[in-house]
């Protein structure tokens, strides 16, 4: 998929370490290039540092060592105005956090007014583009309380996108739904990543990982242990911790 690609790194991590309280080392040197258009699919067992790693990406962790470049900015340099730089690098979390006393069109004009300067008009213009995407355009005056799960984290990845980001984080973002409504948030991330979008996933959903990732990446005890092309990861696996955690995953 990506044999024909002109290589154009979006993240550059060098060396990444997040130390917690000073003594629990979660991360201890990750490196990644991630390309533009790619969709790489973080998976490993729990307490790994993949959700840890994720976080530090847009500096929701502070890193303790290394550095992360987006764009060819160093975003650990603490001179840099990172909010800035979360403009451009969406997050989707397990938790849809969206504001319960606001309507789903409100939930998603709220930041492009506010960050991007949108007028209303054009922000409710480009929200029911997006809703019509996700196939919610006539839950748009309806309250978060009076959605499904899979709807709501449906909304959660509209309102990401609604800021125009060159990156989508996506951190478990179906580990808190009902098996049934995970599918169809499932197969919102698919149509996104067929449209081009650069992505990096934390999940456990494996199918997902088999049919859309362009790397999956195994991340044990806070390093990166394997890497590679989706077929070759799942049926070819090189790392003894990789072997043992597919036999009980798969």
């Amino acid at each position: 998929m990506t044999a024909n690609k002109t290589r154009e790194p979006i993240i550059v991590v060098s060396g990444l370490q997040k130390t917690f309280d000073g003594e629990l080392q979660v991360l201890k040197g990750i490196d990644i290039e991630i390309d533009r258009g790619d969709v790489v699919v973080v998976i490993g067992a729990s307490g790994s540092g993949k959700s840890t790693f994720l976080r530090c990406l847009n500096r929701l962790e502070e890193p303790t060592g290394g550095q992360i470049f987006f764009e060819g900015t160093d975003i650990t340099d603490p001179k840099v105005n990172i909010n800035l730089h979360r403009r451009k690098m969406g997050m989707v979390f397990q938790q849809f956090n969206l504001f319960p006393h606001k309507t789903i069109l409100q939930n998603l004009t709220l930041a492009p007014i506010k960050l991007l300067g949108l007028d209303k008009k054009e922000a409710e213009a480009k929200a029911m583009e997006l809703l019509t995407r996700v196939g919610l355009a006539d839950k748009a005056s309806a309250y978060p309380n009076q959605l499904s799960g899979g709807q709501k984290q449906r909304v959660a990845i509209v309102r990401a996108l609604a800021m125009n980001p060159d990156v989508l984080l996506f951190d478990e973002p179906t580990s808190a739904l009902d098996p049934e409504m995970v599918g169809e948030v499932l197969e919102v991330m698919k149509n996104l990543a067929a449209s081009g979008m650069t992505m990096v996933v934390v999940t456990h959903e494996m199918g997902f990982a088999r049919e859309v990732a362009t790397e999956v990446v195994f991340v044990d005890e806070g390093v990166i242990a394997e890497r590679n092309n989706p077929k070759d990861f799942f049926t070819n696996p090189q790392n003894p911790r990789l072997k043992s955690f597919l036999a009980k995953v798969l």
